[in-house]
């Protein structure tokens, strides 16, 4: 298990635990409300957000990633691994309404991108892990032709990044070709600490943390799609990225156990590697007869990953011996395929359904040298999981009311066990997701929304794995074989007049994944993982308000939420309500010259078992094209250099007040050049398996 990502996925979790998901459906059917500055670049519909990328000052961003960062509402974590929508958690992403991950952001050119939708409702079509959907749109037209896209971004935080990517298009008759690659060049740097104490076992205890990363990580891209006539076409592609990091760590802790005190200086280092790629057939045909289309899909996914970490410790200022040594590899396949049928009626009703299945094998080898104790262990793990799931889904409208309603069944096995011990996980369970939404005009100006939908969160595969990392002799970050699933049902209703909009939200959350403590006590040995706490309830008042004038224009954000997460394990604490906030301000001047500012932040947050410190951060972007084919821009992220979160809780009797420190400090100069022109991108990609998000 990596240090780093471990760490980052520990603010994250700070920053942003109070997020969950959503996606669109069709059957919304008021006319959209545009902003109009000197271009359109914000629309607003029944509560979801539309961003003309292409006519804005965000085309000139260097990388998709970056882009997303900067846009109402979401959240890119410190190791640019995962994205959260505030009030909504991980979303699901989708490549012209094709589902993607991550890997595929990082290879999508900004150039490609039309526009970027932020949605919210999923329909039973869509994965039942979904409450909230990132819907990029690329560009299309009508000509042929070859495009090379050249991007270079130098960005400087305590160390000097850079990325650097090329994106090709070549497009032949019924033929389209698509190359990229990316070589970015890291030196992330990260750090947190907590203070805690075992009051039963007359434990106190703080640690710091902190290390730099060097990293070189490349991102790849190759596929082909052919139409073969205006009814059928197929696409073949495979994505893909491979890293390598050299991670130095040292750690400062003071641990106290009754009258035992001992201060101790860590010194890390880990070498690790990861790889991901991704590779799908897709096949579509339009049934003209019964005005129905057909899509077929097969899909296969690899993740693998290896570290080899070793520590020295220092006592109470004495020698360096050594501590220990560990040695983590992890591998995931997934094999999947997929079937959608639709099919569209005259009176404007539609009937959708379809199945898919998948199956996933996940190994895990961890070997662990303990010098000080003179022990030494190794263990494999196996897991194996299939999922099968089946949808239907029906839509239409009736005196101008528009409403679908639907349902999605998915069964899930799970198998996992320790090499020569008996199975130590079997899960077999059966889910419903129902789903229904209606929309009802007012008027030409006023619409109401009303959405119930019931979603699953489940953990990464590696996640339920085996793993340990090492802080110190006393504390370590784990993994947990016994993870759960978290089941989420959400009512909510949207008001809309004009381009101005209020949405009340309401969900509960069953088994929701948060960190906690495992206290071993022959080791003296703290461990802090992830666990399922009993419930979470919250409530979300959401408002939009944009507003624009001339050469200005402004897109503000604000949300009220009351979130309370319970456990039995846990002391709760109190429970108030807190506001996020977001406020964009665009300057179109001449000569294609823009000036952008953004803040956003989030006000103290007590949620029953977690209590969490305020946040702000300021960005600047000032933008400049020449020629139409060369693009400069500046960026200041952060202004206030405000890098600190905390967070307070006991969980299983142990106190922790712990801090998080994020590198998110950033001066950044970008540049992009455009060769050549390509104007019909017919390109298509549709992810097959709904579960590929978790292969990590």
């Amino acid at each position: 298990m990596k240090v780093r990502i471990v760490l980052a996925l520990l603010l994250l979790a700070s920053s942003a635990s109070f997020a969950q998901e959503t996606e669109k459906d069709t059957l919304n059917q008021m006319e959209e409300v545009v902003i109009e500055g000197n271009t359109k670049t914000y629309i607003y519909k029944n509560g979801n957000i539309k961003i003309d990328i292409a006519n804005s000052i965000h085309k000139t961003v260097s990388n998709t990633l970056d882009l997303l960062s900067r846009l109402p509402k979401i959240q890119i974590s410190p190791d640019r691994e995962k994205i959260t929508v505030i009030g909504k958690g991980a979303p699901l992403i989708y490549i012209d309404n094709q589902k993607v991950e991550m890997n595929d952001l990082e290879a999508l050119s900004v150039e490609d991108i039309k526009t970027i939708e932020i949605i919210d409702n999923p329909s039973s079509k869509y994965e039942a892990e979904g409450r909230s959907v990132i819907l990029i749109t690329r560009k299309t037209s009508k000509k042929e032709g070859f495009q090379l896209v050249f991007t270079e971004n130098a960005a400087f935080k305590k160390k000097f990044n850079n990325y650097l990517g090329l994106n090709s298009s070549l497009k032949l008759s019924k033929t389209e070709f698509k190359a990229n690659f990316n070589y970015n060049r890291l030196n992330p740097w990260e750090s947190n600490g907590s203070d805690y104490t075992i009051p039963a076992k007359a434990i106190e205890s703080n640690y710091r943390v902190a290390g730099y990363t060097k990293r070189d990580k490349y991102v790849y891209g190759v596929g082909v799609y052919h139409k073969i006539n205006e009814e059928e076409d197929f696409s073949f592609t495979t994505n893909g990225t491979y890293k390598d990091d050299d991670f130095d760590f040292s750690t400062k802790t003071h641990n106290k156990i009754g009258e035992e005190q001992n201060r101790i200086q860590t010194l890390g280092k880990s070498k690790e590697h990861e790889s991901f790629i991704n590779s799908f057939f897709n096949y579509n045909k339009k049934i003209t007869n019964w005005n129905a289309s057909l899509f077929a899909g097969l899909q296969y996914s690899n993740y693998s990953s290896g570290s080899f970490t070793s520590a020295l410790n220092n006592y109470n200022e004495t020698t360096y011996q050594p501590f220990q040594q560990t040695q983590d590899d992890f591998n995931v396949d997934v094999f999947s395929g997929r079937i959608d049928f639709e099919k569209k009626f005259k009176n404007e009703m539609k009937w959708e359904m379809g199945a898919q299945h998948s199956s996933a094998i996940a190994h895990t080898d961890l070997k662990i040298k303990n010098f000080e104790q003179d022990l030494a262990s190794n263990s494999k793990y196996k897991l194996k999981e299939k999922n099968t799931a089946a949808y239907a889904q029906l839509s239409g409208s009736f005196m101008k009311i528009s409403w679908m309603a639907g349902v999605r069944a998915e069964n899930t096995r799970i198998l996992g066990r320790y090499e020569g011990e008996p199975t130590s996980v079997d899960k077999n369970y059966t889910t419903l997701f129902p789903k229904a939404e209606l929309s009802m005009p007012i008027d030409s100006t006023k619409t109401l929304n009303l959405n119930y939908g019931r979603s699953i969160s489940r953990p990464d595969y590696s996640s339920t794995s085996q793993g340990i990392t090492y802080i110190n002799p006393y504390f370590a970050f784990a993994t947990n074989i016994n993870l759960n699933p978290s089941i989420t049902s959400e009512l909510a209703a949207n008001f809309q007049y004009k381009d101005k909009s209020v949405k009340f939200s309401y969900y509960e959350n069953s088994n929701v994944i948060n960190y906690g403590f495992l206290y071993n006590e022959p080791q003296n040995l703290l461990i802090y993982r992830p666990q399922n706490f009993e419930k979470e309830t919250g409530y979300n008042l959401e408002f939009v308000l944009p507003f624009s004038s001339g050469f200005w224009s402004s897109n503000n954000t604000i949300s009220l939420i009351l979130n309370k997460i319970e456990d039995t394990s846990a002391v709760i604490g109190d429970t108030k309500p807190y506001a996020y906030y977001y406020s964009n301000h665009v300057f179109k001047l001449k000569n294609e010259l823009q000036f952008s500012v953004t803040g956003w932040g989030l006000t103290s947050r007590n949620e029953g078992v977690f209590q969490r410190n305020s946040y702000f951060q300021l960005d600047l972007a000032a933008s400049k094209t020449f020629f139409k084919n060369l693009s400069c821009t500046v960026n200041y992220n952060n202004v206030f250099m405000n890098r600190t979160f905390t967070e307070n809780f006991e969980v299983s009797k142990v106190r922790s007040n712990a801090i998080f420190f994020v590198d998110n400090c950033e001066f950044s100069i970008a540049i992009r050049y455009t060769f050549g022109k390509i104007k019909d991108s017919i390109y298509k990609e549709k992810e097959v398996n709904e579960n590929s998000g978790r292969i990590k």
